[in-house]
C-alpha cells in the first residue's frame, strides 16, 4: 500500500513516528498520524486542518492531556528497582491521587535543569509499531482514495481515514474541538478542486 503514498503522505508517517518518540509513546496511534499531518505542513490534509483551526501545538497539548507522556528509560529502571524492594508504584500513585486528585503526579513541576540526550530523541532507533486503529486508518485512507477515484494516497486521504475510523484518539480530539466529519469532507473537496498539489506524485 505504501507504494501508492505521495511524498507528503509518506512524510506524515515519518513525522507521526517523530511525534510518538517525542511523547515517549511506544506505538504510532491515530493521534500521531494527526500530528504527522500537521507537522508535514504543506499538503491538502494540513491545509484542511489549518482551515479548521487545528494547530500542532494544540493537538500535541490535547494528546498529552488525554494520553499523557510515556515513561522514560530511567522511569522504567527506577520502577523495576523499587519493585525489587517491595514498593508498588501503582499503589503509590493510587494513594496520591486519592489524596490530591486524579492526575496529581502528571502535573508538571517547573524546575531548572538541563536536558541531556545521549542521542537525538527523534533519531530512528528501532521500529515503532502501528496500533490496530492506526492500521485501520491507513486501510481506510486507501478506501477513501478509491472512493474519490484517485490513483494515489495523499494526506487528504489519511485525514479522511482518521474521521471515518471514529474510534481513535485523533477522532476524539477533532470531535472535542468541534470538527465534524462532514466539514472535513467538504474542505478536502474544496482543496482538491484547487489542484495545488500534483496528484499521484510518489517521487
Amino acid at each position: 500500500m505504501f507504494e501508492h503514498f505521495t511524498k507528503p503522505a509518506r512524510e506524515v508517517v515519518v513525522q507521526a513516528q517523530v511525534e510518538a518518540r517525542l511523547l515517549r509513546h511506544g506505538y504510532i496511534g491515530t493521534e500521531h498520524l494527526l500530528m504527522g499531518i500537521l507537522r508535514e505542513g504543506s499538503s491538502v490534509g494540513s491545509r484542511v486542518l489549518d482551515r479548521l483551526g487545528i494547530g500542532l501545538d494544540a493537538a500535541r497539548s490535547d494528546v498529552t492531556r488525554l494520553i499523557g507522556l510515556g515513561p522514560s528509560e530511567r522511569d522504567e529502571r527506577d520502577a523495576e528497582a523499587l519493585q525489587a524492594i517491595g514498593i508498588d508504584l501503582g499503589e503509590v500513585r493510587r494513594r496520591i491521587e486519592e489524596a490530591f486528585g486524579p492526575g496529581a503526579l502528571d502535573r508538571r513541576v517547573r524546575r531548572r535543569r538541563r536536558m541531556r540526550w545521549r542521542t537525538d530523541p527523534c533519531a530512528p532507533i528501532g521500529h515503532i509499531p502501528f496500533t490496530p486503529k492506526a492500521k485501520k486508518v491507513l486501510e481506510l485512507s486507501l478506501r477513501e482514495a478509491i472512493r474519490l477515484g484517485h490513483k494515489y494516497i495523499g494526506t487528504e486521504h489519511i485525514l479522511l481515514g482518521l474521521v471515518r475510523e471514529q474510534e481513535g484518539a485523533a477522532f476524539r480530539l477533532l470531535r472535542d474541538r468541534g470538527v465534524a466529519a462532514g466539514d472535513v469532507r467538504r474542505l478536502v473537496g474544496e482543496e482538491v478542486a484547487r489542484g495545488e498539489d500534483p496528484p499521484g506524485r510518489t517521487g
